[in-house]
């Protein structure tokens, strides 16, 4: 299992790239890889143009990009994966049960990363020590709302939708680089 990131979402097209490219260059100078997967991903799809405007937003050209279907090697090699919505973190956890434990939606793995707080040093890799931090928080923390950890899809929507969903996803990972950071 490697300190590597796996972002899904449905079809890898635009949610999962975004995180990908958002997280990226977020954890720019951290020793963790990023990928993305989508749970109906076709293989080899381009990414959605409004999601590549945001990707190519990074600094990184995203023409290179191409979908692919989430496989159970790709959630045994993850480190921690990170998921758009709960129906992917399910349908994830059903392909791979061993990944359960390492197994989050984007915005839970975030509120569970701003309670972990500064956890101590990496015995068996910063991201093996990031989701034994985050997870020892989730009986301290209240369940959230219905749909809260659900990442808006912004499928079918204006570039304006696209832009809210990566500011969104943002949001969520900047606490993610800082408990990564804070286990280094």
């Amino acid at each position: 299992m490697a300190d590597r990131i796996l972002f899904v979402c449905h079809a890898n097209l635009c949610r999962s790239p975004m995180a990908e490219y958002l997280a990226a260059k977020l954890m720019e100078k951290l020793p963790v890889e990023v990928a993305s997967a989508g749970t109906a991903a076709e293989d080899g799809r381009a990414m959605h143009p409004y999601a590549a405007q945001v990707a190519a937003g990074t600094g990184t050209d995203p023409a290179g990009f191409r979908s692919r279907r989430l496989r159970p090697e790709h959630l045994l090699d993850a480190g921690l994966v990170l998921t758009a919505s709960r129906r992917q973190r399910s349908l994830c956890v059903s392909l791979a049960p061993a990944a359960l434990h390492r197994t989050f939606t984007l915005h839970q793995f975030a509120r569970l990363a701003e309670a972990a707080g500064r956890p101590a040093g990496a015995d068996g890799g910063v991201l093996r020590t990031a989701v034994q931090a985050a997870a020892r928080c989730r009986g301290r923390l209240q369940p959230a709302a219905p749909g809260a950890d659900d990442l808006f899809d912004p499928i079918g929507g204006t570039a304006e939708d696209f832009r809210r969903c990566a500011r969104q996803i943002e949001r969520a990972v900047l606490p993610v680089a800082a408990l990564i950071e804070a286990t280094g």
